[in-house]
């Protein structure tokens, strides 16, 4: 069976590199539609405008509604269409860009992608995440090609929400375990068309693992001061493109099934993707019987940047076994990523899982810090 490995046309990070968006937009088109929430704009539409118009590009700008969903996508399809843009920016997190991929695709046309966050590894995809116009996870939409260019400043980033930046790290955490789990079951990676991940897959998620791991809390302080490191840098190309490279080629297993499995419970709807992606990375560890080292390696790290370890920490209180079945049906729905692993997935063993991993964080949190 052949091997697939994916990656965007050109992937361009560093202090101050929006200012260079003209240059790489003109390979692109002539009129781009850009598109971004309120705080992405105001950190990097001003300058993306300014970059455009000295390569005498024309560029019109519209904001985001919030959701990555079909409604959305349409929309901004729609506008782009009647506006002439031969081209699409998508400038923010995770939403916006996947709606912009989606929504470029729909026309035909390329993207330029400008995360202002480094919170999740969707700027590098062909992969979006579709939801309901209620935020419920809905489907994966499997895209033709990667993104034609992704830009990411790390001085904007720095200068986000700190919260953003370790949501990122959540995200990127579980590219390995993921990557790791379809190595050694060998099914197929339904986000390259259904081949097993290449050797460099495996490998960029255990180089993304290990450079949290190093770099994780150094990168963290560094940003709660709006300060561009080495360290910083090592973490946004972890979150960034690692994580991006080695989850779409690596594949997908039960972290993120879980996160969408949790979407279902509307307490978790204000915590970010990355955040419930490392409770899930957990919960995967725990299913599938990893050893307790591995468990307590990845504990520690979420504890040390403040990531959610237990259910509490996703604002889920007293949950009742009603609440967390539901959870874990909606994990094991047909098609969902967690079924890539090497044994047969239930609910059952997905609840239990949940209950295990949480419970575990509670008191190795408390041993550890006494609380």
């Amino acid at each position: 069976m052949s091997q697939i490995f994916l990656a965007p046309r050109r992937y361009v990070q560093g202090d101050g590199a929006v200012h260079e968006a003209g240059t790489h937009a003109a390979r692109l088109g002539t009129k781009a539609l850009l598109t971004g929430g309120k705080r992405a704009l105001a950190a990097c539409g001003q300058a993306i405008k300014s970059s455009l118009k000295e390569k005498n590009i024309d560029c019109c700008q519209e904001l985001f509604n919030g959701e990555c969903s079909d409604s959305e996508i349409n929309r901004l399809a729609a506008l782009a269409k009647k506006e002439g843009a031969d081209f699409i920016i998508a400038s923010g997190g995770g939403k916006v860009i996947d709606t912009g991929k989606v929504a470029a695709n729909l026309l035909k046309v390329p993207v330029m992608v400008v995360p202002t966050i480094a919170a999740t590894d969707a700027p590098c995809s062909a992969v979006a995440v579709v939801y309901t116009d209620e935020g419920v996870f809905q489907r994966y939409v499997v895209l033709p090609h990667n993104p034609d260019c992704v830009l990411a400043d790390t001085r904007i980033i720095v200068n986000a929400p700190v919260e953003t930046f370790v949501s990122g790290m959540g995200d990127a955490l579980a590219t390995f375990w993921e990557a790791d789990t379809c190595a050694r079951s060998c099914k197929p990676n339904v986000l390259t068309g259904g081949t097993p991940p290449t050797r460099c897959a495996v490998s960029l998620g255990r180089l993304c693992y290990d450079t949290l791991l190093e770099y994780g809390l150094q990168a963290k302080l560094a940003v709660e001061n709006h300060c561009v490191t080495p360290a910083v840098e090592a973490i946004v190309e972890a979150n960034t493109l690692l994580s991006g490279l080695g989850f779409e080629s690596g594949g997908l297993a039960g972290a993120h099934s879980v996160h969408n499995g949790f979407t279902v419970l509307k307490s978790t709807h204000h915590k970010l993707h990355g955040q419930k992606v490392a409770f899930g990375t957990l919960t995967q560890l725990v299913m599938e019987g990893r050893s307790s080292d591995d468990i307590y390696e990845v504990l520690d790290f979420c504890l040390s940047v403040g990531l959610p370890v237990c259910l509490e920490d996703l604002g889920i209180y007293n949950p009742t076994p009603e609440e967390i079945r539901k959870v874990a049906e909606a994990t094991t729905a047909q098609g969902e990523t967690i079924h890539a692993t090497w044994f047969e997935v239930t609910a059952d063993k997905v609840e239990s899982a949940i209950w295990t991993a949480s419970a575990m964080a509670v008191d190795y949190r408390k041993k550890r810090f006494n609380k």
